[in-house]
């Protein structure tokens, strides 16, 4: 017997609950934030706000399905089946956070703060779950295709994003290494900047978009579904050692950049999560590329 379909609330902590984290009361959170110059009034509102959203969601879900939660924060320890449908409450940057821990199982985006959130990934409200859970686990649903970037380490550790995959020094500062392409003839360029980012159309609506309009650059960023990557170093150093000729590019299907450390460590991690990275050190090469896998976002 095949199972019924699984809904998974995912969601993250408020920060009103991170204040309470904190500080341990309400007043404790209050008298912090009126120090200041805040009021707690309107984080609290946002939190009761999120509260509402979920319990929404969760009476969405038909009887016949199973459900189940998981918080941001552990979501490298929560194994998703194949039958699962993700119901992603809250804002854009919390799709992308679940999305390198799926293989292809739908994904429903609900925001629970509109005009607050840019709604890229959450396009939907809470009133529009049951009609949406329909849709996932029906044959012909509307849905997009969004394309992933990963990252394979020749140890073979592996790393997926939906933004954009950051490589440099965990502390952000000068990362030596070198730069290269698949097929490319020699050992790449030698580099020492602040760090590399490789991303999709999605990651062209954030941090990468920052970096474009920073330099000017002519080249078009692709649409979400594009299969097609841009990657740019930050802050390349010329030197008599380092160069400065690869700082941005393409890559299309079947194409691959490749990077080699030369120095103590290099981390690399996606779209912000930190807390999940791949460590490199000496001699280790990693090379990314458009990923197999995609995030299935129903529309």
């Amino acid at each position: 017997m095949s199972l019924a379909p699984r809904a998974v609330l995912v969601h993250r902590r408020t920060e009103y609950e991170e204040l309470l984290a904190r500080h341990g009361t309400h007043g404790q959170a209050a008298f912090f934030l009126s120090s200041r110059g805040r009021s707690i009034d309107e984080v609290v509102r946002r939190h009761d706000r999120t509260r509402q959203a979920l319990r929404e969601v969760a009476a969405a879900v038909p009887l016949t399905w199973r459900s189940s939660r998981v918080e941001r924060a552990d979501l490298d320890r929560f194994l998703f089946a194949p039958e699962d449908v993700v119901v992603v409450v809250g804002q854009d940057g919390l799709v992308a956070n679940t999305a390198k821990y799926l293989s292809g199982q739908p994904v429903v985006g609900i925001d629970t703060d509109p005009g607050r959130n840019p709604g890229v990934l959450v396009r939907h409200r809470c009133a529009d779950t049951a009609a949406l859970l329909r849709a996932a686990t029906a044959a012909g649903g509307r849905a997009e295709e969004l394309t992933m970037v990963e990252a394979v380490a020749d140890d073979t550790q592996r790393l997926l994003a939906l933004n954009e995959i950051y490589l440099g020094s965990p502390g952000h500062q000068t990362a030596r290494y070198r730069l290269g392409s698949d097929g490319e003839e020699g050992p790449g360029e030698a580099q020492a900047s602040s760090g590399v980012l490789v991303g999709t159309g999605t990651g062209a609506t954030g941090w990468l978009r920052s970096v474009w309009l920073e330099r000017g650059s002519r080249a078009g960023l692709p649409a979400p579904c594009d299969r097609r990557l841009v990657w740019f170093v930050r802050e390349a150093w010329p030197s008599p050692a380092t160069g400065t000729t690869k700082v941005a590019g393409e890559l299309g299907r079947g194409q691959r950049l490749q990077l080699t450390v030369e120095s103590d460590r290099i981390v690399v991690f996606g779209d912000g999560m930190e807390s999940d990275a791949l460590e490199l050190t000496w001699g280790q090469s990693v090379r990314l590329g458009i990923a197999g896998t995609s995030l299935h976002l129903v529309t």
